[in-house]
């Protein structure tokens, strides 16, 4: 096996093995910082919801309630998850892969009721009191979502229409009945904010720009390796074969061959003057014996 293949095979193991784990390491990265972009829009799109949920409890429910029509009719904009919920139903119009959802295990409003794996978020929260919030993945019809959630406690204005079905508004007892939303206990969780985005596209471009590194490492690769090649075959190998081939023609008997050309100051160049000065005292010693 010549030099250079030697050279090539022990470049490909480095390169290969360094190549490896730079690669792994890399999409590791891209992936994480791809979840931590997702997680980012969830936070803010809860915090936009908080924002909208305080601004209702605040400003306009004060206002609408004092409106003759609520005493008659259940206005539901005077409940701060109202106008959370529609707003981001506006947002979803645009961007229908996200979604905010306000599950409650005992909703007044049919629409609210936790599913099986929001049911078990809301049952994480009341093991986990001190838990403030929550963040897992899941498998949704248009791919991986990932989904932010903060727990929901029944506090003091929220018992004044789920406590008991006798001190709720009567008119929110005419558009909802008597038999869900109530029994709610002070302080206990009762719902949770899930705010899901979707993973997708995130994900995607973070695995492009993976495949797009890899083909620059491959190009880099066989840049490098034809670079050194070049430079081992000019710097040792080509000097090593013209000394292989004076001494082959000095072992066939030529006496008086022109001396090698001796370039730089490294070992191939000191191995270079010795050949040199050894065929001159051969030569000599030559002609003293003849």
């Amino acid at each position: 096996m010549k030099l250079l293949t030697k050279f090539n095979l022990i470049l490909l193991v480095l390169f290969g093995g360094c190549g490896l784990i730079i690669s792994q390491v890399t999409y590791g990265f891209l992936i994480s910082n791809a979840r931590r972009e997702v997680l980012q829009e969830a936070e803010l799109m809860m915090a936009s919801a908080k924002s909208v949920r305080d601004y209702t409890a605040s400003d306009l429910a004060p206002l609408l309630e004092q409106n003759p029509r609520h005493k008659e009719r259940f206005l539901a904009e005077t409940v701060p998850a109202f106008g959370a919920i529609s707003t981001f139903d506006n947002l979803r119009k645009k961007y229908p892969d996200y979604t905010y959802h306000e599950a409650t295990l005992n909703p007044t409003n049919p629409a609210h009721r936790a599913v099986d794996w929001e049911a078990d978020v809301i049952r994480y929260f009341r093991d986990h009191p001190e838990q403030k919030q929550f963040i897992g993945e899941r498998e949704s019809a248009t791919g991986s979502s990932l989904y932010l959630a903060t727990p929901i406690a029944a506090e003091t204005p929220c018992l004044e229409c789920h406590s008991r079905p006798a001190a709720a508004p009567p008119a929110m007892i005419a558009t909802y009945g008597s038999n869900n939303g109530f029994g709610w206990k002070p302080g206990t969780i009762v719902a949770a904010q899930i705010v899901s985005v979707p993973m997708s596209l995130a994900v995607s471009n973070a695995k492009q720009a993976f495949h797009l590194l890899l083909i620059y490492l491959v190009i880099t690769l066989i840049a490098t390796i034809a670079a050194l090649n070049a430079g081992v075959y000019f710097l040792v190998i080509r000097p090593l074969k013209l000394l292989s081939d004076a001494a082959d023609r000095a072992s066939k008997g030529e006496m008086t061959p022109s001396p090698l050309p001796v370039k730089g100051r490294d070992e191939i160049a000191t191995v270079t003057e010795s050949f040199n000065r050894m065929q001159v005292s051969l030569a000599k010693a030559f002609k003293m014996l003849g």
